[in-house]
């Protein structure tokens, strides 16, 4: 059955990227790119609102494209391997919810990204980069807080048999637990999950009702023991200062890069524009973005590796075995996986790597 789930969905990927792919290279043969700029320009003057109103084209391009396979995904193959909890209003609902989100938040950091660019010269990538610090660091203590909640309801774990599990393994360890919670992610899904999110007196641990319904009391706590393993091994603060030094390059080389009108102006832009530049920026440079890729999935890979060793000694590894099974059961996980596959794309070792580590 998880073969046959791997493959539905292995076939909708693969299909939904070649669109991708063919419609960016014909937007790219046909000039598209430019055209767009050009035509835009007939209607809008400001250097901001016409950025912003370029990416928002091409952005709602994108969502009607990867629309009907959002569907196909989410009600046919979902639906077929008993996954799909989701209802066509709360499909409608999530959708509308993304999409103005998106422009509370990605409209203002985007204007002042494109505001930087046009006012403060060479200082922009240093400007730019000081931002989406912020707005990481931000994400990171609040997301769960603030903008998950908009989608799904969190409740605290309730006292009892469990809570008092949990509570005894993180006084154990020295985890001052402050924040448990229980999502309702049998909303949308049968799939089940736990996560680690924030930093300090933020952080917070999630556990989604299917993965109460589905494991043992030991076994759930063998799973939050290896989330708070990440913490105590400082992997959540590590990626984030990882992040954060990569965005800095990237604006640094983009910076650099957009100072060289020849590159909006051979996608056939009329006129050196920082939003044509920055899709010439980003063809350029999505080679070096997949090898960066690569080297943090093998950095997570290597995480993953060290939460399940510290779960193992601090509470209990078959536990923790029992219940890594269940969760690749359940969620029919690909048991054997390419290892190209892997190597490129994999943010968790496989299952069967996992277990017999443990």
């Amino acid at each position: 059955k998880w073969l046959a789930y791997d493959k539905a969905n292995g076939r909708v990927g693969a299909i939904s990227s070649s669109i991708s792919i063919v419609a960016s290279l014909v937007m790219l043969g046909f000039g598209l790119f430019g055209a767009l700029d050009i035509w835009l320009r007939q209607y809008i003057e400001h250097d901001i609102l016409l950025a912003l109103g370029f990416f928002g084209v091409l952005g709602f391009g994108s969502s009607i494209i990867s629309l009907p396979f959002s569907i196909y995904s989410t009600f046919v193959i979902e639906e077929k391997f008993g996954f799909n909890k989701t209802t066509v209003k709360t499909f409608i609902v999530d959708m509308i919810k993304g999409l103005l989100l998106s422009a509370v938040i990605g409209l203002p950091l985007g204007a002042l990204v494109i505001w930087f660019y046009y006012e403060l010269g060479e200082l922009f990538w240093i400007s730019a980069w000081v931002l989406m610090t912020f707005f990481s660091l931000f994400m990171t203590m609040f997301a769960a807080s603030w903008i998950m909640p908009l989608f799904n309801k969190f409740t605290p774990l309730e006292e009892g048999e469990l809570r008092t599990a949990i509570e005894v393994y993180c006084d154990k360890v020295g985890f001052k637990l402050t924040n448990l919670f229980v999502m309702d992610g049998s909303k949308r899904s049968g799939k089940s999950n736990a996560f680690f999110s924030g930093l300090g007196p933020k952080k917070k641990i999630v556990l989604y009702d299917t993965l109460i319904e589905q494991m043992t009391t030991e076994e759930i706590v063998a799973v939050l023991a290896h989330e708070i393993g990440h913490y105590k091994k400082q992997h959540t603060r590590q990626s984030l200062i990882l992040s954060i030094v990569q965005t800095g390059v990237m604006l640094y080389l983009l910076g650099f890069f957009l100072r060289m009108e020849e590159f909006s102006l051979a996608l056939g832009s009329g006129a050196g524009s920082f939003h044509v530049g920055v899709i010439a920026f980003g063809i350029i440079f999505s080679p070096i973005s997949t090898l960066i890729g690569i080297g943090m999935s093998m950095l997570s890979r290597k995480n993953e590796f060290e939460a399940d060793a510290y779960a193992r000694d601090t509470y209990d590894g078959a536990a923790l075995a029992s219940g890594l099974k269940k969760l690749t059961a359940e969620n029919l996980s690909n048991l054997m996986p390419h290892p190209y596959v892997v190597f490129v794309s994999y943010s968790h070792p496989p299952v069967l790597q996992r277990l017999e580590r443990l």
